[in-house]
C-alpha cells in the first residue's frame, strides 16, 4: 500500500489539531522508510520482477526487522517514548505521541491488506502473512482512493482554510497523490530501475510530500 497509509494521517490529523500532519505522513511510511536503508545496508532484501503481481513489481524476500508484526510494535513503542521525552519534553507518556506511534502501527495493518504472504509475524520470519490484494491492481486502486478520499473528506471538515491555498491546497495535493498511484500501480515496468534507484526515489517521495502535508496543513486551522 502507498496513499492509502495517509488516510490515517488525515484522520488522526483531524482527530488531534494540534499534532504536525507532516510528522505524521512520516510515521505513517516510518516502516518503509526504515526499510529501504536497510537493503541497502544488506539487512533486509527485495527483488525487482516484472509484474510480480498485477500491482507491484516488488517481491520482498526478507524484511523482519522492519516489516514483521513484531518489529513494527517495537518501533511505535520507541517512537512513543522517544517523542513524549524528547519532542514534546514531557515526563509521561505524551497524547500526540501515542497517535504517532498508532500511525506506525497502522502501516503494518494496511499492508497485511494488500501484501502476498510475505510480512513475517515475528524478527526470524517464520511465518508470513498477507491477504494479496495486490493481485488486483484495480481493487488495490479503488481501495487506497477510498481510504484517501474518506479520510480528506474527514479532515477538511473538521479543519478550516485560512486562505486560498489552505482552502484548495490538501485537495489539490490528494488529486495530485491519487495520479501518482495511478503511475504506481499502472505504469510499466523500467528496466533501468536498480534496488539502489529504487531505494533512494522512495526515502526522496516520502520526505517531499511529508514537507508538502506540513506546510499546506499550516495553511488551515
Amino acid at each position: 500500500m502507498f496513499i492509502g497509509h495517509y488516510a490515517v494521517s488525515l484522520a488522526l490529523k483531524a482527530k488531534n489539531k494540534k499534532i504536525s500532519l507532516g510528522l505524521l505522513f512520516i510515521a505513517v511510511q516510518f516502516v518503509d522508510i526504515v526499510f529501504f536503508p536497510l537493503t541497502l545496508l544488506g539487512l533486509e532484501r527485495f527483488t525487482l520482477i516484472e509484474n510480480y503481481t498485477d500491482a507491484t513489481h516488488f517481491k520482498l524476500d526478507y524484511m523482519p526487522f522492519s516489516h514483521s508484526l513484531l518489529a513494527t510494535i517495537l518501533w511505535s513503542l520507541i517512537a512513543v517514548l522517544f517523542l513524549s521525552r524528547f519532542l514534546f519534553k514531557s515526563k509521561r507518556v505524551n497524547k500526540k505521541a501515542i497517535l504517532i506511534g498508532i500511525a506506525i502501527l497502522s502501516h503494518w495493518f494496511l499492508d497485511l491488506i494488500v501484501h502476498t504472504a510475505d510480512l513475517p509475524l515475528l524478527s526470524d520470519s517464520s511465518i508470513k502473512v498477507g491477504f494479496g490484494l495486490w493481485n488486483s491492481a484495480v481493487l488495490t486502486y479503488l481501495l487506497e482512493a477510498i481510504l484517501i478520499l474518506t479520510a480528506l473528506f474527514y479532515y477538511l471538515k473538521v479543519t478550516r482554510g485560512n486562505s486560498k491555498i489552505g482552502r484548495w491546497g490538501m485537495v489539490i495535493f490528494t488529486v495530485f497523490l491519487l495520479l501518482i498511484n495511478i503511475v504506481n500501480l499502472f505504469g510499466p515496468f523500467s528496466v533501468e530501475d536498480t534496488q539502489m534507484s529504487t531505494a533512494i526515489s522512495a526515502i526522496i517521495a516520502y520526505s517531499i510530500f511529508a514537507a508538502i502535508a506540513h506546510w499546506l496543513d499550516k495553511k488551515r486551522c
